[in-house]
């Protein structure tokens, strides 16, 4: 297969970085109903469990707790025994926090990184089968966009996360059987490792005909420049039959 070079990077503000974006929370999506968060729906609140789960309203939080209570507890007893180990002075307990305000921050750019990565647009079915792995390094800054740095990136099975917990696996079907009841292709994961941790972002997909990202290849090199900025602010570029948009 040729490879496809680009005269332009696939972020619009690539060069030009937000004068704001230290201040931006990132894209949150209510677990329950789908909804974004916008300055007008207020901020998401977390799972006080998990600390890994947003919900728009307690209604919602209420409405999900039975399909997300097995999860929760597990996640927060594999944060409690993290508090035994240090990385670099600073223990696997408040790493695992720094992971998940880097997920949340860059929850744009990974999502658009792993559509890219397992190529959804052209080979829909990778979904069922691939996942991208992202590994990070953690540099102790007080800068909190600049905690860690892209190491490297990987191609890993679905199983790599599905395959050894099956508590999670069931949660991933879960999303899977909901996104294609809603005319989805299933739930797409984002593997975000730091060491011995990790985070598993799964994001449930739209049909490609309903995705107006374009196709790249460019995508690590783009990960890379925004991470290591410490930028949140990743617009990817658009193209429609109505015109190039961004965002």
């Amino acid at each position: 297969m040729a490879t496809a070079y680009h005269t332009q990077p696939a972020a619009a503000n690539y060069y030009s970085p937000s004068s704001s974006h230290h201040k931006e929370r990132g894209y949150r999506l209510c677990d329950t109903c789908g909804t974004a968060e916008t300055p007008a729906t207020g901020r998401f609140r977390l799972c006080g469990g998990c600390m890994a789960t947003q919900y728009c309203s307690q209604d919602c939080q209420r409405a999900d707790w039975a399909s997300h209570k097995a999860v929760c507890q597990h996640t927060a007893s594999t944060m409690s025994a993290a508090k035994q180990h240090t990385v670099s002075g600073i223990s696997d307990e408040n790493i695992a926090k720094y992971l998940r305000k880097f997920t949340s921050s860059h929850q744009d750019l990974l999502s658009w990184a792993g559509f890219q990565a397992l190529q959804l647009k052209r080979c829909p079915a990778n979904v069922r089968q691939q996942a991208l792995l992202i590994e990070l390094n953690f540099q102790n800054s007080s800068d909190s966009m600049r905690r860690f740095t892209v190491k490297g990136t990987h191609i890993v099975p679905k199983t790599y996360v599905t395959g050894s917990d099956p508590l999670v696996a069931a949660d991933i079907q879960r999303r899977d059987e909901r996104s294609r009841r809603s005319g989805g292709i299933g739930t797409a994961l984002i593997i975000i490792q730091c060491g011995a941790l990790n985070q598993v972002m799964p994001v449930e997909v739209d049909a490609p005909n309903k995705i107006s990202w374009d196709d790249r290849n460019d995508w690590a090199e783009v990960l890379h420049h925004f991470v290591h900025s410490g930028r949140t602010d990743f617009k990817p570029i658009s193209t429609t039959p109505r015109g190039t948009y961004y965002g």
